[in-house]
């Protein structure tokens, strides 16, 4: 127990009075006040301002396994179980997960796309698979949408645009970013959920023009294209829930540096 003098009144209680009450003798108390900090006190003092450090860096979200594997990358040796020890004692958590709602209109009356993918997430290199989708961002102002492609090599944000409507623009402007960025050559397998954006004359012929195959997930299943799924829920796990969006801009910009500077730099 750390003393402290107690105050009343402006006056401080005498520290034999404070030994007393507390059933602590005098000497036991000095000698715990002069007692040297021990070497293993000032390896955790250090341990926990760089899981600090650690924490805050990536914006809250790491717990201790990921603070561990960090610290192992830095040579740190110290074990699973200090780190999360450490990081309980000093209240240092990662944000918490929160459920979110798809929503997806796939009632319209163009072609569907067979499902190419059969949930086979893995590819060799970039540029073979794509994902797209779109999400919601609550604002103060309204709902703001976001569109996202997903390279499935990388694991990177290869394209994204975010608009007030959720339109047949919104989808084709994520598209042209991804192509602008990669230059894919034709073959890549293009996978979206059946929704009317994805499944348009233009954006299907958009496709067709620059050599895709187009691919859809089975109506009504988000676990045929879970990658850009769990993406969306980290992203809105991680910043969204945290914040209060007064503005769509200012959503805006919160998003783009979640996207480009803190998530596709890590990908990278």
């Amino acid at each position: 127990m750390k003393f402290q003098f107690i105050k009343d009144n402006n006056k401080k209680f005498q520290i034999r009075l404070m030994c007393r009450v507390l059933e602590v003798s005098p000497s036991g108390y000095y000698a715990w006040l002069h007692r040297p900090e021990s070497q293993r006190a000032r390896e955790n003092r250090k341990l926990v301002c760089e899981i600090k450090a650690i924490h805050k860096q990536n914006r809250g979200v790491y717990g201790s396994p990921r603070i561990h594997a960090e610290l192992k990358d830095r040579k740190k040796q110290v074990s699973k179980n200090r780190v999360a020890r450490l990081m309980s004692k000093n209240n240092i958590k990662a944000k918490q997960k929160r459920k979110y709602k798809a929503t997806t209109n796939s009632k319209h009356n163009h072609p569907v796309s067979p499902n190419l993918l059969q949930r086979n997430f893995g590819a060799e290199a970039p540029n073979q698979k794509w994902l797209a989708d779109i999400t919601f961002i609550p604002t103060r102002e309204g709902w703001l949408y976001l569109a996202a492609i997903l390279d499935l090599y990388s694991k990177m944000i290869v394209g994204w645009s975010m608009s007030s409507r959720m339109t047949e623009k919104l989808v084709l402007n994520a598209l042209q970013m991804a192509v602008g960025r990669r230059h894919p050559q034709p073959g890549l397998i293009h996978h979206s959920d059946q929704g009317c954006q994805y499944a348009s004359n233009n954006y299907q012929q958009k496709l067709k023009s620059y050599g895709m195959i187009g691919s859809m997930s089975r109506r009504g299943n988000c676990w045929d294209n879970s990658p850009m799924e769990s993406w969306f829920h980290s992203m809105k796990t991680e910043l969204v829930m945290h914040r209060d969006y007064q503005t769509k801009t200012q959503a805006k910009a919160d998003i783009f540096e979640y996207t480009e500077v803190f998530y596709n730099r890590m990908a990278a």
